[in-house]
């Protein structure tokens, strides 16, 4: 019986002991938590700013912004179309042509010291003549300036006049001058070929063009014979008031044009 009062009050004495330890016993320190873990507090990254001119840039590359037509309207491009090399079309109405009368004109049938000579140059090409197509114009095309004596011209040709204080041959419809024939005779103010209409002498013909030129208002000069350079200018007008390959020479369209052949 006495052991068993020892037992038990050894047990009590026990359990007080170990109420008193809990009840004095520190309480557990909670663990701090470190700032990178609170991310509901980290400050968000500034932004970087874009110039106004990366902006149209991101803008134009999205995709939403792909072919999609600029709203800054654009100019209409023009494009001329080419006209042919001496062909200069005219805003005037042609006239319907007018039959013209050939004259047998007086002419004083001499060289005119206020029209200078052309100097002769070997092989000169009539300039701006590759360009005028047709059969009308091949006499210009090939024509080429070429020296030879009386001998040489007379055994080639059959026809040589001398006009105007030159000697000048006829072959395939045209008038040429026939250079060196005889060199105190070689006044020439134009270098070319002139077409033979009406089977006239070239002043003949170059007459009876400046007479129908002043009839029409294009020439005011002298009705001379010579094609001196103010009878020149007088073709090229109204070549090109006609839509005719600017010669500024007498050829067979223009003179259809004047209503001569």
């Amino acid at each position: 019986m006495r052991r068993f009062l020892v037992l038990f009050c050894t047990l009590a004495l026990a359990c007080v002991g170990y109420a008193a330890h809990e009840e004095h016993k520190p309480e557990p320190k909670k663990k701090e938590a470190k700032p990178a873990e609170h991310s509901e507090h980290k400050p968000e990254p500034k932004k970087k700013e874009t110039k106004p001119a990366e902006h149209a840039a991101a803008r134009q590359r999205h995709p939403a912004n792909i072919n999609k037509p600029s709203a800054k309207p654009l100019k209409p491009v023009t494009q001329s179309s080419p006209r042919p090399r001496n062909l200069t079309p005219s805003t005037k109405p042609l006239k319907p042509v007018t039959p013209f009368h050939a004259y047998g004109l007086n002419l004083p049938n001499k060289p005119n010291p206020r029209i200078a000579t052309v100097k002769f140059q070997q092989n000169r090409r009539i300039q701006g003549s590759q360009n005028w197509q047709g059969k009308n114009y091949w006499a210009f095309r090939n024509y080429r300036s070429v020296w030879h004596d009386r001998y040489w011209w007379t055994n080639h040709y059959t026809r040589i006049v001398l006009v105007d204080g030159g000697y000048y041959y006829w072959n395939a419809g045209f008038w040429y001058p026939a250079w060196g024939y005889d060199p105190g005779n070689a006044y020439y103010p134009y270098d070319g070929p002139i077409y033979a209409y009406n089977n006239l002498p070239p002043n003949q013909v170059i007459g009876n063009v400046q007479l129908a030129l002043q009839q029409q208002g294009y020439y005011h000069g002298e009705v001379d014979g010579l094609l001196g350079p103010l009878t020149r200018a007088a073709i090229a007008d109204y070549q090109r008031d006609h839509r005719l390959y600017v010669t500024s020479a007498i050829d067979h369209p223009t003179l259809q044009s004047l209503g001569m052949a």
